[in-house]
């Protein structure tokens, strides 16, 4: 890096080659006091669930991924040898997201989006991206909406169990069992069920980094932890983190953010907020003089930044039909060049970095991986990981380092299709 860029840099405080083994122990650390009932940043949630020893075979589940503006449904049927297909898929609005519902009218409108599975299986895996608290009888109690959703009266109700009541409602059998979790947790089990043949796997991680960040893992055993005396899929909500090291494009993007104060670290290193830290970084690099005067006064002209720009910035700096690249070929010097695409680079560096911790201190925890022969597989979803610049190719440098230098340990990240409804398919056959 240039001295310029890292004067910069230093200025702010902007570490961007955060130490990984750092952060990872620090995230253990906080994963460790939750798990003890200790307060702590992660909330640890337990799904009371582990993959199934063996493949499914000649069943059928229904399937349900609510999340964000879509409310997706459709079947998955496992033949007789375990394979996966995917039949009557539907997209649709997700419920409370137009206007405000009453529980019954919530409900009701989840029945009516399903009405076109009715009674073709008796399993549903309900993968359901929002806060819950998952009880041990798979089901999960609703700790409060997020993403635009306005349905209030829904808030400490059991999902699982109002669902069925609502089908039963609209006609259906009840079902034998309706199974909440999360999309890492479905990750997780989707790379359990679906193993490149010819390899054996000791635990499994699942892994988003996409708009949002999280990660789960298998815990083992903790003896001393009442009511914890056998394995546990372990939802961590990552990216509530907040004992990391912030720069002051951070810190002024927290504060005009959503929830201020919270998320530190998935807004670090998650796709929705790269971009505006991005910009807080070339705007405060125009007001301080880190880049010429005309190129300045068109970067205070902007908005904001999207990833998808910083991205395209940073594949292709020449290219005109970029934002930042428009900007920098009318008004730009090739210092300009060199010196932003070091910035822009520098933070999705960093997002990187805390992502391979993330992985790191998942990996450890499980407590596997010392056989060769049987490592750790970590399933990875989300297009920040796989399509922003050179993200998924310094991480994995990061966890071979980390992991398999310094420590011996054997990992595997994969890449499954259809893994989040692969894997919610699993969840709803593990209690069906």
């Amino acid at each position: 890096m240039s001295c310029k860029a890292s004067a910069f840099l230093g200025k702010h405080g902007f570490v961007q080659n955060v130490d990984v083994d750092d952060v990872a122990q620090a995230i253990l650390y906080d994963m460790d006091q939750g798990l003890h009932g200790q307060k702590a940043d992660q909330d640890m949630i337990r799904n009371w669930a582990l993959p199934p020893e063996k493949k499914p075979a000649g069943k059928t589940v229904i399937v349900i991924d609510a999340g964000g503006t879509n409310f997706r449904s459709c079947l998955v049927t496992f033949d007789q040898k375990g394979i996966p297909s995917i039949s009557d898929l539907e997209k649709t609005r997700m419920p409370g997201v137009e206007r405000e519902l009453s529980k019954k009218e919530f409900f009701d409108q989840f029945a009516a989006n399903l009405e076109h599975l009715k009674d073709k299986a008796d399993c549903i895996g309900f993968c359901f991206s929002y806060p819950v608290e998952i009880t041990n009888d798979g089901d999960g109690i609703l700790i409060g909406f997020s993403k635009e959703v306005k349905a209030p009266e829904v808030v400490g109700s059991k999902i699982g169990a109002s669902l069925a009541d609502a089908l039963v409602e609209h006609g259906w059998k009840r079902p034998k069992s309706v199974m909440l979790l999360n999309d890492t947790v479905a990750a997780l089990l989707a790379g359990a069920a679906n193993p490149t043949s010819g390899n054996v796997y000791s635990s499994y991680v699942g892994f988003i980094l996409g708009t949002g960040l999280n990660a789960a893992y298998i815990q083992p055993a903790l003896p001393e932890v009442k009511g914890f005396d056998k394995a546990d899929i372990i939802n961590c909500e990552v990216g509530k983190f907040c004992k990391i090291a912030r720069s002051d494009f951070d810190r002024e993007f927290d504060a005009i953010s959503a929830k201020p104060g919270t998320f530190f670290l998935e807004k670090s290193c998650s796709g929705a907020y790269m971009g505006p830290i991005s910009y807080q970084a070339l705007k405060a690099a125009a007001n301080e003089g880190f880049v010429s005067p005309k190129l300045a006064a068109e970067l205070l002209k902007l908005s904001t930044l999207t990833l998808i720009e910083v991205d395209g910035f940073l594949r292709a700096p020449y290219n005109k039909e970029t934002t930042l690249g428009a900007l920098l070929a009318d008004y730009g010097t090739q210092d300009d060049y060199s010196f932003v695409f070091e910035v822009l680079d520098a933070v999705v560096n960093r997002s990187a970095r805390f992502a391979a911790a993330i992985l790191v201190a998942a990996v450890l925890k499980t407590g596997q991986g010392h056989d060769r022969t049987k490592p750790v597989c970590i399933v990875c979803n989300g297009t920040t990981f796989y399509k922003t610049y050179r993200t998924n190719g310094r991480v994995k440098a990061c966890l071979e380092e980390s992991l398999t230098k310094k420590r011996g340990l054997a990992w595997h990240a994969v890449q499954i299709e259809n893994d989040i409804t692969l894997g919610a398919a699993i969840g709803g056959l593990i209690r069906g």
